[in-house]
């Protein structure tokens, strides 16, 4: 007779990948594991019953066996509860409930990575620098060599977990994984702690580093500085350290890629006329020359006066937006002068004006 439908136990298409068996099973057996259940048999029973179904179709010859005949290989399918659902269980749900790492201060391990964030300003982002910075980490002890143990002795192997850094017990059917109270999952237990760290196998310390930050960094970027983030455990390496670059905002410029943009105020008579205008460039001035007739929001260019290409050659431009100043207050003089000019160039719209101007009659049809 045909036996449990598994994809239905665990929710599952018949065509399910590995991956689609996998994260049904995770999903339920979180949801009626024991340890969230206690005391419901229900829960125990449908626990039971998602892991028989995850340990055969996750075999290939049990599933084709299974897909072929309907039942499990065997009488039932599945061992009991020394037949594998507790390895399962742990290889699903690695450091879930209590984790399965071994043997940790016998073992070398490298130390964690630090971020330090530096601020510059735009012209240090562009010219490059190099600068010393103070690093707070912790570093390997120099007198025991980041063992922990006092000289002339060392770490000894835990009695409790023989090393292994986890004690096993049954619960239920299921066998279940724990740090060792004893060495609290070290694997090793040190008798005559190193005076200086005191055991730890590691001091904290502060370090001046001098970095160098290449022309054309951005806001954002990140050096990598390798193997000076914090030391390492029972003679592993150190972890790098990473220097988050924060750009100034600038008064005048905005950068955009590697152009360097800001606004221009020009007068009507400069930009209708033409004109020599002196401007800012990162680190001095330059000279820009505004052809006649110049309109606002036009961007006007002086060519490799930007930011340097980070890793390459060359550098952007230098651009400026053109705004147009117009007077608040006028002399007798100038005003009689732009009545004359209003007067004279009646009828005599430009492109701009003459386009905008077709667009409303075909509008509102007047």
């Amino acid at each position: 007779m045909p036996g449990k439908n598994y994809y239905k136990v665990l929710g599952v298409r018949p065509e399910a990948d590995e991956a689609e068996l996998k994260t049904a099973y995770r999903k339920l057996a979180r949801m009626y594991h024991p340890d969230r259940n206690p005391g419901d048999k229900a829960s125990e029973e449908r626990f039971k019953e998602v892991s028989e179904a995850y340990t055969v179709l996750s075999d290939p010859e049990k599933r084709a066996h299974y897909d072929r005949f309907g039942v499990a290989p065997g009488a039932g399918g599945v061992s009991g509860p020394d037949g594998g659902f507790g390895t399962i269980f742990e290889d699903l749900f690695e450091g879930f409930f209590g984790g399965t790492e071994r043997g940790r201060r016998g073992r070398a391990r490298r130390g964690d990575h630090l971020r330090y964030d530096l601020e510059i300003s735009l012209e240090e982002a562009a010219a490059g620098l190099e600068t010393k910075i103070q690093i707070p980490r912790l570093e390997s002890c120099e007198t025991c060599g980041g063992t922990g143990a006092q000289a002339g002795s060392r770490p000894e192997t835990c009695p409790s977990c023989r090393g292994q850094g986890q004690v096993r017990f049954s619960q239920g059917f299921l066998t279940v994984a724990r740090p060792c109270p004893q060495c609290g999952g070290e694997g090793q237990i040190i008798k005559t702690p190193c005076k200086d760290c005191r055991g730890q196998g590691r001091q904290r310390k502060e370090r001046l580093l001098k970095i160098t930050i290449p022309s054309g960094v951005e806001d954002g970027n990140q050096l990598r500085v390798g193997g000076e983030g914090e030391g390492g455990l029972s003679g592993g390496p150190a972890g790098d350290l990473y220097v988050a670059l924060h750009v100034r905002e600038h008064e005048l410029f905005v950068r955009h890629g590697n152009d360097l943009v800001c606004e221009l105020p020009l007068s009507f008579p400069q930009a209708a006329l033409g004109a020599e205008v002196e401007v800012p460039i990162l680190g001095g001035k330059a000279t820009l020359t505004v052809p006649p007739g110049t309109q606002p929001g036009q961007a006007l260019r002086i060519r490799g006066k930007g930011m340097p290409h980070l890793r390459g050659r060359g550098h952007g431009d230098a651009v400026y937006q053109v705004v147009l100043e117009v007077p608040t207050k006028l002399t007798g003089r100038q005003r009689e002068l732009l009545e004359e000019f209003r007067e004279t160039s009646t009828g005599d719209s430009g492109p701009l004006l003459s386009s905008w101007v077709e667009r409303m009659k075909k509008l509102f049809g007047s």
